[in-house]
Formats: C-alpha cells, structure tokens, sequence
C-alpha cells in the first residue's frame, strides 16, 4: 500500500522532527520553510528523557551523543547571594529512572542532525524560502498558496498539511484562531561562551540555576561541553522585536549588578546577546478537517520548564502513530491527536507559568520555596515530574 502525501509548514525542531517519522512510515513530505537556509541563530535546549526517548527511537543516538551533553544535576542558587539553595539529579539518575538521558544541546546541532536524516530519504522534499499565504481544508485533499522573496506565488495539494510555524502560526489563524499570543513580561537574553571563559566554579558538568525577584538565570554546557549557553530572564513591560534582537550586554549587567560575584563574572564572559520576548497562548484547537498544528503553533510554553522543543518532538512522534495506517481516515486520525494532546500541553503550559511565578518570588514566598526544595532532594526534585518525563516510557 502507498503512502499519503503531507505538506510541514515550518521546518524547526517540530517540524523536522514530524517530516522524518511520517516518511520513515511511507509517506511523501513536503517541508515548506520561509527561510533561505538553515544557520540557526540561538543558544541551547533541554531534552528531557520524554524527548530523548523518542529521538533514540528514531536512531538518532549516536549523532546525538557527539554533540550533546549530559549535565550530572542542576544546582539551583540564590540570585543575589550565591547560595545553594538544593539540587535536582540529572545524569545516571535520570537515565536510570525514565530509561533514557537528559540532554541539554545546542539548538543549531540539534537541527542538523535531524536535518541529515531528513535530507537522507528520496520521500522528503524541502522547499526553502517560501512563506505560507493561505491554507483551505477540503473533503478529499488540502491546499495551500506559498510565495517566494521576489513575489512568485505556487500552490501545493497534499492529503493533509500539517502546521509547525511557530508562536506566530498562520496555520493556526486558518483554523479560526484568531487572537494573538500573550506576552508575558518577560524578555529573555541568550548567549553561548567558551566553557574555559566561565568562572571555575560554574565550568563543571552540570546546570546552574539561580533564583531572584527581578529575573532567573540558567546555564549548561553544550557543543559536547566546549561551550557554556547562558540564558538570562529580565522582567519588562515591552517586547522586543523579532526572535533575534541584538542586546546591548551593559543592560543585562546592570540588570544583574546586585548578583552574586560568580554569577556577574559569567555573564561578563559574553560579548554578545541576542533577546526574544516570551509569549504564549492557550493550548485550543489542536486539528480541523485535513489541518493540525504542533509545536508552538498549537501550544506556546514559556520555557520555565524547558520543554517546548520536547513537547514539539513529542507532537510529531504521537502523528506518526496515528498515521501509520496509509489508510487511516486523516480527519479521524487528527480528532484523536487533538483528544491525546490537548490536555497534556495544557499541563506543561500550566506548569510553566507557575515555575516562572515561583522563580521569581518575593522574599516571603521564596523562603517557603526554599524549605520545599531542601526537603524534596535532588531526586525528590525529579519525582514531582515523573508524569512528564515518564511519558512514553
């Protein structure tokens, strides 16, 4: 039996991801992409074992392994002390405990990789630098009209189209969402450094997080431990513009001048940050007819607890399985995506938004966070999540 033609809009992690496993199963893709290229500006990801489960699955291991890493714990601080305030097992633990790593990776490597197994099947075809104008649902097939830099406008059919365009989805406009995603007071500043500018006591195997009123900061080793990804939280009133907007790194120095020596001498190693605004928005209508999205385009998460690129994988993995059949009926088989989703990234939403409130506490409330940390344990810390790093385990 033959196999069903898909188009992917937008060809991010979600993305990629979704255009393998469905070619893996026999079907045609087309992975349409607004860009030009692939150098991916940005800094790092998490990939929590639900994640790394699924791409191990897909024999991305070995790839993977030469680019990731896997941090032993993560060292939760006081912002402006330096304090430790408690630990959460990461390494052996968690591979133990859910059967596969906790990674953190540069989302460029990332990208390559999954580009690479992409680019290895005759089934997937890329079409670069076209952006999506419209989308229409049919009994029988869907549609699209895409259009190139100089204005050139081309269709394409395909039994199903499948959204992965990101916060800002036009694909999720098509399907009668029409509001715009929520900014939520929050910009974050990213940068990656050479792991030997870092102060010894934060240049080991493992996460760093610190915790304050005004913001949080985070970071990890990547680039197979050469390089350390900072990401650093400001509150603020107004959005920037874009994904990649410049940062002048005397802002976020003075924004951060009250912390703690080792965390000031860090942020000091960067020369350059790039900022993008936090948004999200709720997780609604997931599929339409012949229509789905995933990723950011069904379900925004503020990354407060790193799994918007593992709810994007996730996404793809659970298509693929509803889509094994060539023969499955589309529309049926995307009800039943939407029923096995929604209510789970509603959670990870959900959870995330509360993680950024306990984050940036006031003095009261993060003194009773700081008791509940120290009493859980590092890997008491792990259980709370068991729901969400167990998943498909």
């Amino acid at each position: 039996m033959s196999g069903r033609s898909f188009a992917v809009v937008g060809a991010g992690i979600g993305g990629l991801t979704a255009a393998l496993v469905l070619a893996r199963q026999g079907h045609a893709v087309t992975l349409v992409e607004r860009r030009t290229g692939f150098a991916e500006v940005g800094a790092g990801l998490q990939l929590s074992p639900n994640a790394s489960r699924i791409l191990l699955g897909l024999g991305l291991g070995a790839a993977l392994r030469r680019v990731a890493s896997e941090p032993d714990r993560v060292v939760i601080r006081s912002l402006r002390s330096g304090r430790e305030i408690g630990r959460i097992a990461l390494g052996s633990f968690m591979r133990e405990r859910f059967d596969a790593p906790y990674w953190v990776v540069h989302r460029a490597d990332l990208q390559t990789v999954l580009l690479d197994a992409v680019r290895s099947l005759p089934t997937i075809r890329i079409v670069m630098g076209r952006t999506v104008e419209t989308v229409t649902d049919g009994p029988d097939r869907a549609s699209l009209v895409m259009e190139s830099a100089n204005g050139a406008r081309e269709s394409l059919e395909a039994d199903a189209i499948i959204g992965a365009d990101g916060v800002w989805s036009k694909i999720r406009q098509a399907l009668g969402d029409k509001a715009a995603p929520t900014f939520r007071n929050a910009i974050a500043w990213r940068t990656t450094i050479d792991r030997l500018a870092a102060p010894a006591q934060l240049s080991g195997n493992e996460t760093g997080l610190w915790l304050g009123p005004r913001g949080h900061v985070v970071h990890y080793p990547i680039a197979g431990g050469a390089r350390i990804n900072i990401v650093a939280i400001e509150k603020s009133t107004s959005p920037v513009d874009g994904w990649a907007a410049p940062g002048d790194r005397n802002v976020i120095l003075a924004h951060y001048g009250s912390a703690a020596p080792a965390l000031r001498a860090l942020l000091g190693a960067a020369t350059e940050w790039l900022r993008w605004s936090l948004f999200d928005h709720p997780a609604g209508r997931f599929a339409q007819g012949r229509i789905a999205l995933l990723g950011d385009a069904a379900h925004p998460v503020l990354p407060f607890l790193a799994q918007g690129a593992a709810l994007a994988i996730e996404d793809a993995a659970a298509l693929g399985s509803l889509l094994q059949d060539p023969q499955a009926d589309i529309p049926q088989s995307f009800r039943a995506y939407e029923a096995q989703r929604r209510d789970r990234a509603r959670q990870v939403q959900d959870h995330a938004r509360r993680n950024g409130r306990i984050y940036h506490a006031g003095a009261l409330v993060a003194f009773g966070r700081d008791r509940v940390i120290r009493h859980l344990g590092p890997e008491g810390m792990v259980e709370r999540y068991g729901w969400l790093y167990g998943y498909g385990g």
